[in-house]
């Protein structure tokens, strides 16, 4: 996976990584965002603990990860849960080219929503988790990313979910000179739809690169106010976006997490919420 400036005061980020280990949903005082990390392939159960050490929550894939011929987070949530971890939902969505052939981009848009929500039940979520919809492609959405889109959160809402879509908050120049962002191209067409807003911006400012040393950055520092989740580092680094970055990356050009030996090659995405549990995904057992 893969503007607007606000103050310098949230221009920084939540740091963690030499707290002991926190219970679900505590943080110190001084915090005012909740890290978490993303990544296509689970970490391990063995790293679990480790990773709780800095991450309040993790991202969770409900069907296979982009390029990925198998999930590998399936049957994880309760592992996750039993560790402290809150929860970034996320489906995989089709891009233009896949919608565009199957012919009837509501159609597509309608079943893989049925598909989202029977993975998240199968999963363990409850009833009201958030569900992101990744859509990887920038840019202002064609007409039929907009029906598949649109007929994809319909879907989710009806059947007692919320829907949410993982968008880039970056501006893209259109061959007129226009620059669109994602984020914001959808959020004016959703024609009310209600719809919560993961944006990547991964760009230096207003990002802070590969750092968990930074304590009071917000999702609204990425450009987009009404962002729920701000994913502001990736790894490996987007040299076309990061390149002003700082040189805290490692020489691998991927983001590793503190505690965890570079060795194992167990790199993340960084990202920040203003909840423990970005898609209300924890239960009570």
């Amino acid at each position: 996976m893969r503007a607007l400036l606000l103050s310098a005061a949230i221009l920084a980020f939540l740091a963690v990584s030499s707290q002991p280990l926190l219970n679900s949903g505590e943080r110190p005082a001084a915090y005012v965002g909740y890290i978490g990390f993303d990544r296509n392939d689970y970490p391990g159960d063995s790293n679990l603990k480790t990773l709780r050490q800095t991450f309040s929550y993790s991202g969770y894939w409900l069907n296979n990860p982009p390029g990925a011929k198998t999930n590998s987070w399936t049957g994880k949530r309760k592992a996750l849960q039993v560790a402290g971890f809150g929860f970034l939902v996320l489906f995989n969505g089709r891009t233009y080219a896949e919608i565009k052939s199957a012919g009837n981009a509501v159609k597509v848009g309608s079943s893989d929503a049925a598909a989202a929500v029977s993975a998240a039940r199968a999963e363990g979520f409850p009833l009201q988790t958030i569900l992101f919809l990744d859509q990887e492609q920038g840019g202002r959405l064609l007409p039929e990313q907009r029906a598949y889109l649109h007929a994809w959160i319909d879907g989710v809402n009806s059947a007692g979910f919320v829907a949410g879509v993982y968008c880039s908050g970056i501006a893209a120049k259109e061959g007129s000179g226009a620059s669109i962002v994602t984020a914001e191209d959808i959020r004016a067409n959703a024609g009310g739809r209600k719809i919560k807003y993961w944006v990547v911006n991964d760009s230096c400012p207003p990002s802070p690169g590969c750092t968990v040393s930074r304590k009071d950055l917000l999702p609204a520092a990425s450009g987009m106010s009404f962002a729920d989740v701000w994913q502001f580092s990736q790894s490996p680094k987007r040299t076309d976006f990061a390149r002003g970055c700082p040189a805290n990356y490692n020489k691998d050009g991927n983001c590793y997490p503190p505690g965890i030996n570079p060795a194992q090659r167990l790199h993340v995405d960084l990202d920040v919420a203003t909840s423990s549990d970005p898609s209300r995904g924890r239960t009570d057992d």
